[in-house]
């Protein structure tokens, strides 16, 4: 397993998988399962590894739910990456076929893409760049909001001498606890000077 490992390790770093698309509403390129496969092909021989994906129904209720399993192999072991799609089954302009299959395409993309550590956050080929503030913002929105347990355990780790950056950096944090805590790391500040 550890030299399966070792050859994933190699194409997650070395593959390029190119956006051959254009979305022309949106206006970025993006990339489609079909280029993932496509920029596979060269390490399978390489390194004697096979890629296959799997499909699999596995809810109908309340919408039909797809889930997409990427597998790299080398014959004796095998690593796994999975995604999981719902169907929208209620899409103007498409047939039942085209639903599954738009849903298909989508898993399947996004299975190679976690097999693979592939992710279609903006870069620079994408037409278009995210401002530092829009990823601030991002960033800020994912951060878990500050229980009060995790204030005490800030509290505690500011008169340790603890960064006060580090805690902003992890959570949302209130304007009370926000000043609790700056007036917390003034006076440790001033007490590791003295």
């Amino acid at each position: 397993m550890k030299e399966l490992n070792q050859k994933l390790a190699v194409v997650q770093t070395e593959l390029k998988a190119k956006k051959s698309s254009y979305n022309s509403f949106g206006k970025y390129y993006f990339r489609k399962s079909e280029d993932i496969l496509e920029a596979i092909k060269p390490f399978l021989v390489k390194h004697g590894v096979t890629v296959t994906i799997n499909e699999e129904m596995i809810s109908t209720d309340p919408v039909p739910i797809l889930q997409s399993t990427a597998t790299i192999s080398d014959g004796e072991n095998a690593i796994h990456a999975t995604a999981l799609v719902g169907v929208d089954l209620n899409q103007k302009g498409m047939q039942t076929s085209q639903q599954f299959g738009a849903a298909s395409t989508y898993g399947k993309k996004y299975a190679l893409g976690n097999l693979l550590l592939i992710d279609d956050t903006e870069d620079a080929d994408s037409g278009k760049k995210a401002t530092s503030t829009t990823i601030d913002k991002i960033k800020q929105a994912a951060k878990p909001i500050m229980t009060k347990d995790q204030f005490d355990k800030a509290k505690e780790y500011i008169e340790a001498g603890g960064d006060m950056k580090a805690i902003e950096a992890k959570y949302k944090i209130n304007t009370q606890h926000l000043v609790e805590l700056n007036k917390l790391n003034g006076q440790s500040k001033n007490t590791q000077e003295a």
